[in-house]
This record gives C-alpha cells, sequence and structure tokens, in this order.
C-alpha cells in the first residue's frame, strides 16, 4: 500500500527480527499490518486516502472500505533517565502488544548463513534502537505502554548468540523485571535450545507463551533460506515443540510458517498438520520482504495464494481445536501480520493424538468401558502389545473426551492399522466415529502409509463402506466378531 511522509499512518517497526518497515490499519474490527516500503510497495494499487474527516481504502480511485490509521503510540513520547528514548527500547504492534528484540544483534548476521527474509540488525545500524535492553528500562517503558495506550501483553524477540544461554538469560530478566512492575503476559521466541530445561527457566521466569519458528517445513527451502535453522535439525525443532506444550501448554506455543519463500503449498498444510497435532499453533505468514534483507528484491506471494491456504490451515486448526484469540501472549494474539484468524471457525467436536499422559489415560479408560464392560469383548483389558508402537487419537466436545482410535505402523512398507475405535455411547450418533477415522487415515497417510487396515466389528462394516466412498477389500479375521478392511490411500 502506498505511503508517504503526510500520511497519517504512524511507521511501525524498521528492520527488526519480525515483519517490518510498516504500520497498522484497523478495518472492520481487524487490525492490520501494512508494509510501507519496498518496490512491491509502490506498485500496489492500494492507496489510503481521506475523506469528510476519515479514513478509506482504495484500489486506485475505486474506495474499498472504510480503514483508520493506528495512531502513534504515547509513550514513544518519554524517554529513560539515561536519556534514551522509549521508542528505541521498544514499540507498539497493533494497537496494543508491546514489543522487541532484547538482542538486537545475531551471530550469523554478516555470513551466509543468516536467514534471507530477517533484517535484526538493520534497525541498530540505523541507531533507531539499543543492540541489549536493560530489564529495568524495558519494564519502565512496558509499565508507560500499558499505562498511556492500553497495552495488554508483550512480545520479546532476541537474535542467536555465541553462548545460546546468554539469550535465556536474558530473555528470563527481561520477563521477570516487567512481570513485576506491570503483570502482564509476556511471549517469548528463541531457537530450540539444546537443554530443554532452558524452557522451564523461562516458564518459571514468567513467560506465558513461546515461538520456537522453524519458518518452512520445505527442507530444501529451510535449508537455502534458514541454514542455521536447518543445521539444528528436525529432531531438535520436535522435542522442544513436545516439551513446550507440556510446559506451556496447548495454544500456547507456536511457530511461524511463512509463505513465499520457495516452499510447496503442500508443505505448509501438512506442516500445519503435524504441528497442530503436537497443540502447536502454527501462524502462517506471507513473506514481508525487508528492505536490506537479502530478500529485499522479492515480490512476496499473490493474496489469491494466501487465501487459499488461509482457508486450508483454517480447517486444520478447526478439527484440531486451536484457536488464535485462545493465546494468551505474542504474535498468535495480536494477528495484525496474518489473514489467519478471519477464516477460524469453531467446532464442537475436534479430534487430535494425545497431547498430555492425562488424555492418554483417558482414552484407555474408554476403551476398557466400552470394549470390557460394555461389550464384554475382552476379558479384564483390551490392552496387547500394540498398544506400545501406536498413536492414540481422541475426539473431544468441549473438555470431554467422548471417543478414540489407534494407529500404528506394521513393517516398513508403508502398511498401517486403525482399531479399538470406541465412543461414548451418548455421542454415537454425532459424528464422532466419522471423524476419528477420518483422522486416523490422515495421520498414517501424512507419515508414508499407502496400505491402511482398518480393524473393525462386522456391524460396523457398512459405516466403513459408506465412509470410504465405495465397498473397501477385507478378510474375515480369526479374532471374533471382528473384520479386516483395507485400502491404498
Amino acid at each position: 500500500m502506498s505511503w508517504n511522509k503526510k500520511s497519517p499512518l504512524a511507521p511501525g517497526p524498521k528492520g527488526g527480527a519480525g515483519p517490518s518497515e510498516g504500520g497498522y490499519l484497523a478495518i472492520q474490527g481487524k487490525v492490520i499490518a501494512v508494509p510501507l516500503a519496498g518496490e512491491y510497495v509502490d506498485a500496489s494499487p492500494y492507496r489510503l486516502k481521506g475523506y469528510n474527516g476519515r479514513f478509506g481504502l482504495y484500489r486506485e480511485e475505486e474506495y474499498i472500505v472504510p480503514a483508520e490509521p493506528v495512531s502513534r503510540a504515547k509513550f514513544y513520547d518519554y524517554k529513560t533517565e539515561s536519556g534514551v528514548p522509549y521508542w528505541k527500547i521498544a514499540l507498539l504492534h497493533g494497537t496494543d502488544c508491546v514489543a522487541t528484540s532484547v538482542i538486537q544483534t545475531c551471530l550469523w548476521w554478516n555470513t551466509d548463513k543468516r536467514c534471507s527474509f530477517c533484517g535484526i540488525e538493520i534497525s541498530l545500524n540505523q541507531g533507531i534502537t539499543v543492540a541489549v535492553k536493560q530489564p529495568e528500562e524495558l519494564a519502565e517503558v512496558a509499565e508507560k505502554a500499558k499505562e498511556l495506550d492500553g497495552a495488554s501483553h508483550v512480545v520479546l524477540t532476541t537474535g542467536a548468540s555465541k553462548a545460546p544461554q546468554s539469550e535465556i538469560s536474558t530473555l528470563s530478566k527481561c520477563t521477570r523485571a516487567i512481570k513485576r512492575r506491570t503483570g502482564l503476559p509476556i511471549h517469548a521466541q528463541c531457537l530450540p535450545p539444546k537443554d530443554l530445561g532452558a524452557l522451564e527457566e523461562l516458564r518459571e521466569a514468567g513467560v506465558d507463551t513461546i515461538g520456537l519458528h522453524i519458518e518452512s517445513f520445505d527442507p530444501q527451502v529451510l535449508s537455502s533460506m534458514a541454514p542455521l535453522k536447518a543445521a539444528i535439525g528436525w529432531n531438535r525443532y520436535e522435542k522442544a515443540w513436545r516439551r513446550a506444550v507440556k510446559i506451556f501448554g496447548v495454544n500456547q506455543v507456536s511457530s511461524f510458517l511463512i509463505v513465499g519463500i520457495g516452499e510447496s503449498e503442500m508443505s505448509v498444510v501438512e506442516g500445519s498438520e503435524y504441528l497442530a497435532d503436537l497443540g502447536v499453533f502454527p501462524f502462517v505468514v506471507p513473506l514481508r520482504p525487508i528492505p536490506g534483507s537479502f530478500m529485499e528484491d522479492i515480490s512476496p506471494p499473490s493474496p489469491e495464494r494466501m487465501i487459499s491456504l488461509y482457508q486450508e490451515i483454517a480447517k486444520v486448526l478447526k478439527t484440531k481445536g486451536l484457536k488464535s484469540k485462545d493465546s494468551k501472549a505474542g504474535c498468535v494474539r495480536c494477528g495484525a501480520c496474518s489473514g489467519l484468524s478471519v477464516y477460524e471457525e469453531h467446532s464442537d467436536i475436534v479430534c487430535y493424538p494425545c497431547r498430555t499422559d492425562e488424555e492418554t489415560s483417558i482414552a484407555l479408560e474408554l476403551r476398557q468401558e466400552v470394549f470390557v464392560r460394555e461389550q464384554g469383548m475382552f476379558e479384564g483389558s483390551d490392552v496387547d502389545e500394540n498398544d506400545e508402537r501406536s498413536t492414540l487419537l481422541i475426539a473431544k466436545k468441549g473438555e470431554e473426551v467422548v471417543g478414540t482410535v489407534r494407529v500404528y505402523p506394521v513393517g516398513t512398507g508403508g502398511s498401517w492399522v486403525g482399531g479399538r475405535l470406541a465412543v461414548k455411547k451418548e455421542y454415537r450418533h454425532t459424528g464422532a466415529g466419522r471423524i476419528l477415522v477420518e483422522e486416523a487415515v490422515r495421520y498414517a497417510k501424512a507419515r508414508g502409509c499407502r496400505r491402511f487396515t482398518a480393524l473393525i466389528q462386522e456391524k460396523n462394516v457398512l459405516f466403513l463402506n459408506v465412509w470410504a466412498g465405495g465397498p473397501l477389500k477385507g478378510l474375515k479375521s480369526t479374532l471374533g466378531d471382528f473384520t479386516k478392511l483395507w485400502r491404498r490411500i
């Protein structure tokens, strides 16, 4: 969107670690981060124009919708006792988020290993921020932002340091200072630490939500655009995500997924599904080419591509029970840099792999209730040797687990088995069974399944055939009233 020095749109961050070189607009109740610099901005057909004392968004000369600029933050007018302007220490993102990079340098900035889309040291080189934020000064700024501008949450990011523990230490110190003076919920972002105990340290300091950003699920893209993150390795990210969900909770851990850096649509959707299964919120954003970054001359993805992806990811969130509004603090809660929240929908029944030991225990107890006590199909317990290698999926209505199914791989040829489908009696006509079957097949397929075998009771054969859109291949099992049905997927 075009902008000039006379525009009422207050400039936002310049050259930071996240989306920068922009301002903010309020459109129909949604706050949007608007890029204001770069060749692609100059070529934009969109304009912000005044009319009758108000403002509107125009495409060329065609009026589209009312749009109100977010005013310059009042706390920007203050300085610390040492004379540092508050706006050099932290900025207002959206309408109510105080954000800063506590360490404004990156070990890899002056190398070819730095992230191509990042601009963390640009603002530092321009003299409009400070390299390391002092905890008490940052807390002072946050307190004033809360008082004057209604700030309600905080984002703390950091560049990579030679000693990774220093990043965690600085984030922890800043968090403690801000909590003492403001009590505001705080979001921190960092690389996945080797020592996962660092995540506990951040939580104990007062961090409420955390961002562990992999940026892309396309291995080749990640290697070329963020080589350091690729070198960290998939296993370290996965372990950090899993531990973080246990520490901070479902929906309180997030990962940016950037669209427009060379990835396929499939990698974005499947990556989002993988994260959502874990309870990690996939925060899908379009590339914001930052002047001065390695990708400054790259055009961002088209609106049509982003809308299509937002719609697909929103379906994932709906099924997995994740919502941006449930995030306590951070980019997911703010949402200004992504249009994803516009497409989010609610679902009465959600389905995902068990994320906690408690959910696993509840799922096993539900199987016990259905297969042992209600139907008498097993004596004592239905648990067998296959449970050790199984993933248990659950269906939930509100906070209640209403159904479960298990899936597990067989051999190395891409064969998976699904079974032990159990739904509470009072929920057997709600579609919970269908949702569990669909998610079981999707889960297996995403992990290389080419042939899916369902071990089900004979009375449910018709249901499976209807779900599959036609008769499945099958054979009578030697296990009582069970039938094996299979199909290639």
